[in-house]
C-alpha cells in the first residue's frame, strides 16, 4: 500500500498531527514558495518529532552547497529536487535524491531514463507554467502508469485530496503519495480534519485489499 508524505509543513502542530495519524514522511519547502520555511524553523520542528518519520527537503535549482548546509542543519533524510537538476547533480546527493517531473503530456517520460541509478524515486506532479509544485491540479494518471518501465519507485503528487486519493492509488499503484494543498485550510496551514479523512480512506483501501488477497 502506498506510503504517505505530507508536504508544505510550516509549523509544529501540523507536523505532530501528521505523525499521530501515521504519515510516513514530512516535507519542508526551502525553495521560494508561499509555503517556504526557514531552515532554522524546520530544524526546530524536526527536533520535536519522534524518530523513524522521514524528513524531506524540497529544493528548486539550489546550489549544492546550500542543499548540503540545510541537510546538515536540519538532519534531512531525503532531498526532493523540483527544478532542472541534471542526473549528475541528483547523483551527487545519492542515496538521498528524489527527482520531480512535471507531467503535461507524454513528452516528459523519455527524460526519465538518464536518472536511473541517480535517484531513489521519481515524483510526478502536474505541469503548470511558472509553478514548480503545489498547484492543486491533477494530471492524466495513465501517463504515470506508463512510466513504470525504468523500475524507479513512483511518488504521485498533484491535486491529491481525500476526495480522489482512493482513485489515484487504485489507478497508479504508486510507491507513495505526496499530499499538500488538498489537505490545507490555507497555504502552509493544514486542515487536521481533512488530513485525518485522507489517512482513514487510505487505511480503508488497504484493509479492503488485504481482504481480497
Amino acid at each position: 500500500m502506498a506510503r504517505v508524505k505530507v508536504c508544505g509543513i510550516t509549523n509544529y502542530q501540523d507536523a505532530a498531527m501528521a505523525v499521530a495519524l501515521g504519515v510516513d514522511a514530512l516535507g519542508f519547502i526551502f525553495a521560494p514558495s508561499i509555503r517556504q520555511i526557514r531552515p532554522e524553523k524546520a530544524r526546530e520542528i524536526i527536533c520535536g518529532i519522534p524518530p523513524f518519520v522521514l524528513t524531506v527537503g524540497v529544493f528548486v535549482n539550489e546550489t549544492p552547497e546550500r542543499v548540503r548546509r540545510i541537510i546538515g542543519l536540519c538532519g534531512l533524510d531525503l532531498v526532493q529536487f523540483h527544478g532542472d537538476e541534471s542526473p549528475g547533480a541528483c547523483g551527487d546527493f545519492m542515496p538521498r535524491s528524489i527527482k520531480a517531473f512535471r507531467i503535461r503530456d507524454g513528452s516528459a517520460l523519455p527524460y526519465i531514463m538518464p536518472y536511473q541509478g541517480k535517484i531513489r524515486a521519481m515524483l510526478f506532479d502536474t505541469y503548470v507554467e511558472d509553478r514548480r509544485g503545489g498547484t492543486g491540479k491533477i494530471f492524466d494518471w495513465n501517463m504515470a502508469v506508463t512510466a513504470k518501465g525504468p523500475g524507479i519507485p513512483i511518488i504521485l503528487s498533484g491535486g491529491l485530496a481525500p476526495s480522489n486519493i482512493v482513485r489515484a492509488i487504485s489507478t497508479v499503484k504508486p510507491y507513495a503519495v505526496d499530499v499538500n494543498s488538498g489537505i490545507e485550510e490555507s497555504p502552509g496551514k493544514k486542515d487536521h480534519i481533512l488530513m485525518k479523512e485522507l489517512m482513514e480512506r487510505i487505511r480503508t483501501l488497504k484493509k479492503e485489499r488485504n481482504l481480497n488477497e
